[in-house]
C-alpha cells in the first residue's frame, strides 16, 4: 500500500493538471470501489474549480469551489495516470501525451476526471480497494476519515515532549504506536522501520520507555522524533518507493528504497559504520518488522 510519501508524490505529480482548473466532466465505469460512491458524486463535481489539492495522512484532498471536499485513497493498487492532449507540442496532431506506460489495463480504468484545456485524470485499480467520497468542506475534520487522526508525521505538532505524552504507560511495542494512526497520522511499516533504525531503538521496545514516569521526554525520544521527520523528509525529495504497482502520475518510478536501511534487508549486513550486526526479520501483529538486533536496542 503506498505510504505517506508516495501520496505526497503522487499529489504533487497532479497539482499542475488539476488545481486551479474545472472539471468538466466525470465518468463513473463502475458503481463502486472498495465502497459505492457517495450519492451525488457526479453532480457535485462536474463544472467545480479544485481550488487546492492537498493531502492529509495517506489520504488526497480536492477542495472544490462549491465548498465539498473530494477525498480520495489509493487503497493497495490504486493509481492515477494524466492524458493530456496536444500540451503546447503541435507535432502531436490529435495524439494524447501519455504521461503513464501504456500497460495499465483499462478494464480497470474506474474513474475518468476530464478537466478545462483537455487533460484526462483517470483512477486505474485492479484490486479495488481504493475509495472516494464527498463531504462538506466544513466538516472535514470531523468526519469518520479523519476524525480520530492523529498529527502530521512532518509537521511541527509532532515533538518530542507530544511523542512522550502518547507513549506514556504504554505497554505495546514501539512499532505498534508508532503505526496507530490515532497518534501519528500516515506512518506505515516501511518508513516506521527506516526511522527506527535510525534512532537506533528496537520495534519490539515498549512505547512507555520514551517517557519518564512523569510524562517528560527523554533523549532517545528527541532521537526517534528527529528520525521519523528525517525518513519521511528523505522520502519525499527522493520521490517515495516504487513498490509493486507503484508508480508517479508521469510514470517514472520513485527511488528511495535504494536507500532502505533495513526494510526487506533481511540476513544482510547493517548499514550502520562498525556495527558488525545483521539485518533481522520478525513479525508483528501479522506484518514484518525488520531491524539489526545489534544497534537497536
Amino acid at each position: 500500500m503506498p505510504e505517506l510519501p508516495e501520496v505526497e508524490t503522487v499529489r504533487r505529480g497532479l497539482a499542475p493538471h488539476m488545481e486551479g482548473k474545472v472539471i468538466t466532466r466525470v465518468e463513473l465505469r463502475r458503481p463502486d470501489l472498495r465502497f459505492p460512491f457517495p450519492e451525488g458524486f457526479v453532480a457535485n463535481l462536474d463544472g467545480q474549480r479544485i481550488e487546492a489539492l492537498s493531502r492529509r495522512a495517506k489520504y488526497l484532498t480536492a477542495h472544490l469551489s462549491n465548498h465539498f471536499v473530494l477525498i480520495m485513497h489509493l487503497g493497495m493498487s490504486g493509481s492515477f495516470r494524466v492524458e493530456e492532449e496536444n500540451p503546447g507540442n503541435e507535432a502531436a496532431g490529435a495524439d494524447a501525451v501519455f504521461y503513464h506506460e501504456r500497460g495499465k489495463l483499462a478494464a480497470h480504468d474506474h474513474v475518468v476526471f476530464h478537466i478545462q484545456g483537455g487533460a484526462r485524470v483517470i483512477y486505474n485499480d485492479p484490486r479495488r480497494f481504493g475509495f472516494m467520497d464527498l463531504v462538506p468542506a466544513d466538516e472535514l475534520t470531523e468526519c469518520k476519515h479523519f476524525r480520530n487522526m492523529g498529527v502530521e508525521p512532518t509537521g511541527n505538532a509532532l515533538s518530542p515532549d507530544y511523542m512522550a505524552e502518547r507513549f506514556n504507560r504504554r505497554n505495546t511495542p514501539l512499532k505498534a504506536a508508532l503505526l496507530d494512526q490515532g497518534i501519528i497520522a500516515g506512518l506505515g511499516n516501511i518508513y516506521v522501520c527506516e526511522a527506527l533504525w535510525r534512532a537506533g531503538l528496537s520495534p519490539r521496545r515498549l512505547a512507555r520507555t520514551l517517557s519518564s514516569k512523569s510524562g517528560d521526554a527523554l533523549p532517545k525520544t528527541v532521537l526517534l522524533c528527529d528520525a521519523v521527520r528525517a525518513v519521511i523528509a528523505d522520502a519525499i525529495e527522493a520521490g517515495g518507493s516504487s513498490l509493486r504497482d507503484y508508480v508517479h502520475t508521469d510514470g517514472s518510478l520513485g527511488y528511495f528504497q535504494h536507500n532502505f536501511a533495513v526494510y526487506d534487508r533481511e540476513g544482510e549486513a547493517c548499514r550502520k559504520p562498525d556495527c558488525g550486526g545483521h539485518v533481522k526479520r520478525v513479525v508483528q501483529s501479522g506484518r514484518s518488522s525488520f531491524y539489526c538486533p545489534s544497534c537497536q536496542r
